[in-house]
């Protein structure tokens, strides 16, 4: 046989069959073999992907989709996704019994709407939102939907500007200013709503995050805004807000245009306030205009549920508000989705009154305290070096003391307990992300060796840590990163000038113990052993790697995608976590 050969499991499957009619004739692939038939005494077929004429028992619907969905990952061993994947049961039971609320039925369930405006209350105070202002906000579906709002309200401010000033909004139009490792929600609302996007290269020595000096070469009077990500995806690492205010601020004062910023904190907003609450960068610095959070991230609430806060109600512009008068009295809507379900909140606000500041914080703590032992191990064991810095101490500063060391004696001024090196702040600020990747000396000793063998080998025993490599080139003509044909099935793009940089990530949120921590270290050292050894991939690695060989063209069969049009159009890289 041909290696080239391609079996049709289907028909192969078919002519299997006990039935002899069956062999021949061939069952029809699209149905489903419904489980425990004998069991439920069931004999009927079930269309996979039309809607069947007739149903089925609850029972056996039950059970069919519970056993396809068998076949997923564990959620809580899914190392990839910074989405939060555990509750306690008092809060499992209070979104089960509010399931069939639609929180945008405001009249009918007023409770609800509350609590939601009380979330927002504390929220806003976490953020800081200047107390003599009234701040506005909204739940939403996730960061994706909160970027899109706060993106809109900048480019409707601009516009007005422009107005007033007697100025062109068409040619050459609004653009926006991001970090190339900008996570793909960003771009989408630039694409979707007409807005330039520009994108600002990053670098090793950025951290491969957006460095606010070189934001500045892409900021014109066109400049809708700065989004900076307090947060990156790749390595953890937070974009300053405070200098790149500082870098705006300067250049107001040399030509008058005014730039605001918009923070994505996505994943930061739930981090910062409790393990950094003396850094900077929500609305102290009166340049942020908004900030967006996602609940079901560090949030720790259940999937679904994103957050927007304007610093006060001048910068969400009238016109993206709407009054509504069909649901039973007047209400007030800013969000993109109408209908949403209600339990998302209910679980962000059972969260709020459980764990309270310091319930947080010490979550917080702990899982930063985590991602510091996994950095450790990894880059002691002299396989990996690490891209994140989470561990890593911050520099002396003038009197030759580490900045927190040397302010103890304030914060017990404060009534605070001095900081030490369980203290997050010891270190440099960051999500609990660990990036690590195979050091040069093991690269150059083991040419052959292929990283994602790692990502493979993991999962084989159950985690699920990606592996990331480049895809993306500058297009010199354009100007614009633009997207390489992935050969890889298993890339994690990573920005542009980083083409040679591939990284496996962890993401550590509290579902993660310390003992599978520990069993976390003790596999990957194991794996990377058996590699260096000459284990190489598994069979399972094979069939991936042979995949990864038919490189997609537009208009292939099944796809129903010009997916060479799509990679050559997209020049984010971050993906959806």
């Amino acid at each position: 046989m041909a290696l080239g050969h391609h079996i049709d499991a289907d028909k192969l499957i078919n002519q299997s069959r006990d039935h002899p009619i069956h062999k021949h004739t061939g069952r029809r692939v699209d149905l489903h073999d419904i489980p425990y038939t004998s069991r439920y005494d069931v004999d009927i077929e079930l269309p996979r992907f039309q809607l069947p004429e007739k149903g089925c028992d609850a029972k056996v619907a039950y059970q069919l989709l519970h056993d396809e969905l068998l076949l997923d990952g564990n959620p809580n061993m899914n190392l990839a996704s910074f989405v939060h994947t555990w509750v306690p049961d008092e809060c499992q039971k209070l979104m089960e019994e509010n399931l069939n609320k639609n929180l945008v039925d405001q009249d009918e369930y007023p409770a609800a709407q509350q609590i939601h405006e009380r979330c927002i209350s504390m929220i806003s105070h976490l953020w800081h939102a200047p107390k003599d202002a009234t701040a506005m906000g909204t739940a939403t579906t996730g960061s994706s939907e909160a970027i899109m709002l706060g993106g809109l309200s900048l480019k409707r401010r601009w516009q007005e500007k422009m107005k007033k000033a007697g100025k062109d909004i068409h040619n050459p139009g609004p653009n926006i200013v991001m970090g190339a490792e900008a996570q793909v929600a960003l771009e989408k609302f630039a694409r979707y709503f007409e807005v330039d996007c520009r994108l600002v290269p990053v670098t090793k020595e950025s951290n491969y995050v957006m460095s606010a000096k070189d934001a500045m070469k892409y900021v014109d009077e066109n400049t809708i805004g700065v989004f900076v990500i307090l947060g990156s995806t790749y390595t953890g690492w937070f974009e300053s807000v405070s200098e790149m205010a500082a870098e705006l601020d300067e250049y107001e004062k040399k030509t008058g245009n005014y730039v605001p910023i918009h923070v994505d904190a996505a994943s930061g907003g739930f981090v910062a306030p409790f393990a950094y609450p003396d850094y900077v960068w929500d609305f102290k610095i009166p340049r942020v205009h908004s900030i967006n959070a996602s609940g079901h991230k560090y949030g720790m609430s259940s999937v679904g549920v994103g957050w927007i806060v304007w610093r006060s109600a001048e910068f969400l512009p009238k016109d993206l508000i709407f009054e509504l008068h069909y649901l039973g009295e007047t209400d007030y809507s800013f969000n993109l989705n109408f209908s949403r379900p209600a339990h998302p909140i209910l679980a962000q606000m059972f969260n709020f009154l459980n764990l309270g500041f310091d319930g947080y914080r010490r979550i917080m703590q702990n899982n930063l305290s985590k991602a510091r032992l996994l950095s450790r191990a990894l880059e002691n064991s002299g396989y990996f070096t690490l891209l994140s810095n989470i561990h890593r101490p911050k520099p002396l500063d003038a009197h030759g003391a580490i900045p927190v060391i040397s302010n103890a004696a304030a914060q017990l001024a404060k009534g605070h307990t001095p900081f030490n090196e369980e203290d997050a702040e010891y270190y440099y600020e960051g999500l609990p992300v660990v990036s690590f990747r195979f050091t040069d000396e093991i690269k150059s000793q083991y040419p052959t060796l292929k990283q994602a063998w790692v990502q493979e080998q993991l999962r084989a025993i159950g985690w699920i840590v990606p592996n990331s490599n480049s895809t993306l080139t500058l297009d010199v003509q354009t100007s614009r990163f633009m997207r390489k044909a992935l050969t890889d099935p298993l890339s994690y793009p990573l920005p542009p000038n980083c083409e040679d940089v591939e990284i496996l990530r962890v993401v550590v949120r509290e579902s993660l113990s310390g003992d599978l921590t520990r069993k976390l270290i003790i596999d990957i050292l194991n794996v990377a052993e058996e590699l260096l050894q000459g284990a190489g991939p598994s069979s399972a690695m094979a069939k991936v790697s042979a995949k990864a060989q038919q490189v997609s063209g537009p208009g292939q069969k099944g796809t129903g995608l010009d997916t060479a049009h799509i990679s050559a159009h997209t020049s984010t890289y971050a993906k959806p976590c």
